[in-house]
This record gives C-alpha cells, sequence and structure tokens, in this order.
C-alpha cells in the first residue's frame, strides 16, 4: 500500500465527490431478512430487476450488470448457497467504486480506490464469502476495510459484522459511504462497526469472532487472528510472499485430547492470486508490512 497526502474535511462529502453515491432514490421498503429478490430469474433477469426496483429503488442499469455478474459467479461455483446468492444480489456494488470506474463496477477485476489498494473482483469476494460460511447472529471480523463492499456484503448474512482498516482516510471515506447509504434506508448497514487501526491486531475486545476474513497479503497467518478466532470457527487470508499469495481456508478445531489444532486448504488449488500488502503503522505512519 502506498501511503498518500490527505487533507480530511467531510468524509460524507468527500465520498459523494468520488465515489458512485446518491445517484438514485431512497430504498422504498424496509429491509427484512425474510426477503430475498428472486434468485432464480430467467436469463434476462427481468424478475429480479423488478423485485429490486420495487423493494430497493435501485437503477434497472447496475442491477442488469449485477443480474449478468451473478449468472458467472453461480455458474463457476463462487457462489453455492443461497444466503450468498441472497447477499450478492442486495448489495450495490456501485455505490462502493469511485465514479470513474461505474461502468466497470461489475467486472470481474481489481479496481482501483485511492490510496494504493483496490476492491476485488466480484468473483474473488463470492468464494471468500462462500467459503467461510456465515449465518445469521454470527461475529465476522474483516480485516482490511478497503471500499465497504466485503462488509456490506457480510451485513446481509449476519447482524454482527466489525471491520478494521489501516488508511485513516480511507477509512474515514467508508465510513461516510455506510451512513450515507443507510440513511437512504440500507438499515442492515447500521450492523457494521468499523475503526482503523493495524488490523495485525484484529479487535480483541470485540472478540472472539466466529469468522475472520483478511483482505491483504501476508506471509503468515497472524498469531493475534488465531487467538480471536472462535474454536470451530474459520478464517479465510491470502498468504504468501508479496504478488503471490494463496487465499486459504484456516480452520480451529479442538481435537479428542483438547489440544487445538489448525487445518487449512487452498481455495484455489494453488492458484496465485495476488493481494495488496498487509502493511503496518510505526507510531502513526504506515511503514512496511507484517511479512517475516
Amino acid at each position: 500500500m502506498q501511503r498518500r497526502k490527505f487533507v480530511m474535511g467531510s468524509a460524507a462529502v468527500l465520498g459523494a465527490a468520488v465515489l458512485g453515491r446518491g445517484a438514485w432514490a431512497s430504498v422504498p421498503k424496509p429491509y427484512r431478512w425474510d426477503a430475498a429478490p428472486p434468485i432464480d430469474s430467467a436469463a434476462d433477469g427481468a424478475d429480479y430487476v423488478k423485485w429490486m426496483v420495487e423493494n430497493r429503488g435501485e437503477s434497472p442499469k447496475y442491477l442488469g450488470m449485477r443480474w449478468k455478474r451473478y449468472q458467472v459467479l453461480v455458474k463457476n461455483k463462487d457462489l453455492w448457497r443461497d444466503a450468498d446468492k441472497r447477499a450478492f444480489l442486495l448489495v450495490p456494488r456501485e455505490e462502493f467504486t469511485l465514479k470513474r470506474n461505474l461502468a466497470r463496477a461489475y467486472d470481474n477485476a481489481f479496481l482501483d480506490i485511492g490510496y494504493g489498494v483496490t476492491i476485488s473482483g466480484p468473483h474473488l469476494v463470492g468464494r471468500m464469502t462462500s467459503a467461510i460460511d456465515v449465518k445469521f447472529g454470527e461475529k465476522v471480523l474483516e480485516v482490511g476495510t478497503g471500499s465497504g463492499y466485503q462488509s456490506a456484503y457480510l451485513a446481509n448474512l449476519t447482524d454482527k459484522v466489525w471491520t478494521v482498516e489501516i488508511i485513516k482516510p480511507l477509512a474515514g471515506r467508508t465510513r461516510g459511504v455506510y451512513d450515507d447509504l443507510i440513511a437512504r434506508g440500507y438499515s442492515e448497514f447500521k450492523s457494521i462497526k468499523t475503526k482503523s487501526a493495524d488490523g495485525y491486531y484484529g479487535w480483541e475486545e470485540a472478540g472472539p469472532f466466529d469468522k475472520i476474513i483478511v483482505t491483504c497479503g501476508i506471509d503468515h497467518v497472524p498469531p493475534p487472528l488465531l487467538q480471536q478466532l472462535k474454536v470451530g470457527g474459520i478464517m479465510v487470508i491470502p498468504v504468501g510472499p508479496p504478488g503471490a499469495q494463496r487465499v486459504l481456508r484456516v480452520v480451529k478445531e479442538k481435537a479428542p485430547d483438547g489440544s487445538i489444532t489448525i487445518t487449512r486448504s487452498d481455495l484455489y488449488n494453488g492458484r496465485i492470486v495476488p493481494f495488496v500488502p498487509f502493511t503496518k503503522i510505526e507510531g502513526d505512519v504506515i511503514k512496511g508490512t507484517h511479512n517475516k
């Protein structure tokens, strides 16, 4: 990650200036956990788009783009549970991208969001989230808030989400995005708790967590995150040398003799997936990484 100079003003004003926000009406119907758009709509997604316009007040243009990407995610087996399908279809990814990238909001690509970091492609977000099998009521920690899209996705799976971002101005901008969307009726985002800190150390006072998702690359699994993961919990994390990580699913279990065991599996069977580095803070300055 590169640290860039930034002058703080109003996070909400800044977010509106650089992100695809405030373009459509407020949500017309209150959020309900038992409400879901048609996940098996026809190929053109007409039923899905109609439901979303009536219930969420979103733009048919971006809904059409979301539906097309959703079909590919399902075919590619990046989404497999109905809960994850619902979550993907409910999150307006366009709200978390820079205005200049709106036309590419649903491309399967890493997109620049400023500050030297990116928003991950929808296939990667879908697979990493599906792999931790989030259930309603579970406590989930995200390390690397970034654009806010990942936690928005999680907030449609559980009502207990914590997220940490090391780049303070980015954390402020993203908090402004959430607050703006909440004001427009996306009440599910009220469950997202944010802070700017070094995510290597997790969020100890809020732990332990049922699930942890890490969105920056490192060459080892941080011990503090393993400690804050509940027994029986699952973490997904990109592990490997700079620019050459493998996305691992880490499960913490208790053996019959009472000892704790950690098992790992590779979400992409050895395929390299490069992530932005897991940076660290020295004093108030972002400097270097947590790689050993």
